[in-house]
Parts: C-alpha cells; structure tokens; sequence
C-alpha cells in the first residue's frame, strides 16, 4: 500500500534554513513553526487588490504624516517569530525597523492589510491577527475578499478591546479611525470586480 502525504515524516525547518532562503533569491517566504510558506504565487486578483490599496492609501496618504508601504516591506511579531508579510501596511510618524537577519523589519505599523486566498485565509483571520494585536501602537487591520467587494476591519478601541466591522458593496467605503483618509471598495476592487 502506497504511502498518503499526510504518512510521511515532515521536515522541521530551522530558522537559519529559513533565513538562508531568504536571502537565496527574491521571493518572499514566512517561517511557521519549522515550516516555511512562500508567499508569491498569488492570483492576478491578489496582486491587483494588492496595488490597488497600496496606490490609493499612496495617493491620500502624500504629504502628511502617514506611509504607506508595499507588501514588500515585513513586520516584526514578536510572539510569531521573526516577522510576516502583509500585502500592504502604513506607519504613521518615524518608521522604527528591526534589522533580523539582513532584514529590515517594521516594528511600528499603524495599519495592516491583507489580501485574503484560500490557503492563507484561516492564518490571516487566526495566528496572523492575534500576532498583528500583541504589536505596540497597532491600531487597525483589514481583510479583503478577492471574490466579492467585502472587508472586514478591526480597530484598537481605548479601552474595550477590537470592534470589528464587516463593509460590503462596491458602494462600501472604509471610513479608518487609524489614518486620515477613507477607502471605497470600489477603489479596493478597481479592474477585479
């Protein structure tokens, strides 16, 4: 009887394997608790969402005191070691990085964005926003369907935990209580929807 996948032994990569590959090619990988995930590959959908919210938050962010940043650009989580990779994020004020292992990661998000796909939509809703909360000064994360005009958002109220808010509709507008401006779906979902 032949062997299933799930049968064979699993590899458990150490973070100096992980970290070699980082810095073997131009692809962008996260470490998982001795597994390493690339994370190219997406749809067209993806990358264009993608664009589409780093362009925009670009564009409205100009000139103040808010960046935007491509999904490029990692940030450090202390609790999931040693960072990951949204598709987009923004920092308000000085951008504070880590240099871990010849990368240099944002230790200071305002806002973060991800894109979500089926095989990475259960972290981004699971680990990846818990790890996203534990960060210091983090104020706000979008989740953004690629297959309807649909985000969910989490804000860092005062005092009474994260408010969570589903937005839908091309008519949806994302109205941030992290950063000075607002985000319509129909923005978000340019040339997908």
């Amino acid at each position: 009887m032949a062997a299933k996948p799930d049968d064979s032994p699993r590899h458990y990569y150490t973070l100096d394997e992980y970290f070699a590959l980082e810095h073997a090619g131009d692809a962008r990988y996260e470490y998982w608790n001795g597994d390493i995930v690339c994370m190219s590959g997406g749809s067209l959908a993806h990358y264009r969402i993608a664009s589409n919210v780093h362009l925009s938050l670009g564009r409205k962010l100009a000139g103040g005191p808010c960046v935007a940043f491509t999904e490029g650009v990692p940030i450090k989580t202390p609790t999931l070691f040693p960072y990951r990779y949204p598709d987009a994020s923004v920092v308000c004020g000085e951008p504070r990085v880590e240099n871990i292992h010849g990368v240099d990661a944002l230790m200071n998000p305002t806002l973060i964005v991800e894109v979500l796909s089926p095989s990475s939509e259960n972290r981004d809703r699971g680990e990846k926003l818990s790890a996203y909360q534990q960060i210091e000064g983090f104020q706000e994360y979008l989740l953004i369907a690629q297959q309807a005009p649909r985000v969910t958002r989490y804000l860092r109220q005062a005092d009474s935990g994260w408010f969570q808010e589903e937005v839908t509709g091309m008519d949806g507008i994302i109205r941030f209580g992290s950063i000075p401006c607002d985000l319509p779906l129909a923005e978000i979902h340019e040339g997908v929807i």
